[in-house]
């Protein structure tokens, strides 16, 4: 159940930022902030239509990542000021179940709010609620080889380097080279 699966007390990260759940509503929050941080965003994503941008695009990928949670193959979260400006997101996705028992992680961080510990401790967050309410036994995450900031997070995280994976992702109009990484979260058999 969507309600459930989402369910969290929202947790203050850093110094006035709180990691919470998304929300239906958060379309007008999301495409401002993803507006402003499109340039400091442009070199380790996606090429992204214009329509991402707004209110109306935001609206309809938060309507397809909430039916994704529904369904149990998505969990998205926001980082969230006090003032409620959205400043970033991390999202396990790829989720899952039987023997693999397993997901991805992504996150960004606002450029105002660079180096303040957000990442690493949503990450660390997420991967306990992985392991502790998912029941998952590992979460894989992949960076472009130069992007060093995300991958001493994901160091710093317990994640660990486990390739380099050649033409891996399209990122910024080029299929591009990364660095995999994992972080095997325990060791129990998958829940039937």
């Amino acid at each position: 159940m969507l309600i459930n699966r989402l369910e969290m007390e929202d947790e203050e990260i850093a110094g006035g930022v709180f990691l919470r759940a998304l929300a239906p509503d958060d379309a007008f929050a999301l495409a401002s902030a993803y507006t402003r941080n499109r340039k400091h965003l442009e070199p380790w994503e996606p090429v992204r239509p214009d329509s991402f941008f707004t209110v109306e695009g935001q609206a309809e990928r938060i309507d397809s990542l909430l039916g994704q949670a529904a369904e149990g193959a998505v969990l998205p979260w926001v980082f969230e000021t006090s003032d409620g400006r959205i400043v970033g997101a991390v999202t396990l996705s790829g989720i899952s179940r039987g023997p693999f028992c397993s997901s991805y992680i992504g996150y960004w961080v606002a450029a105002d709010q660079q180096n303040r510990g957000l990442a690493s401790a949503a990450v660390r967050q997420v991967c306990r609620i992985a392991r502790d309410r998912e029941g998952l036994h590992r979460i894989e995450a992949s960076t472009l080889t130069e992007n060093t900031g995300s991958q001493r997070v994901l160091q710093k995280c317990g994640f660990e380097p486990i390739g380099l994976a050649p033409n891996y992702l399209h990122i910024n109009g080029a299929w591009r080279d990364c660095r995999i990484f994992q972080r095997v979260l325990h060791d129990h058999a998958p829940v039937p």
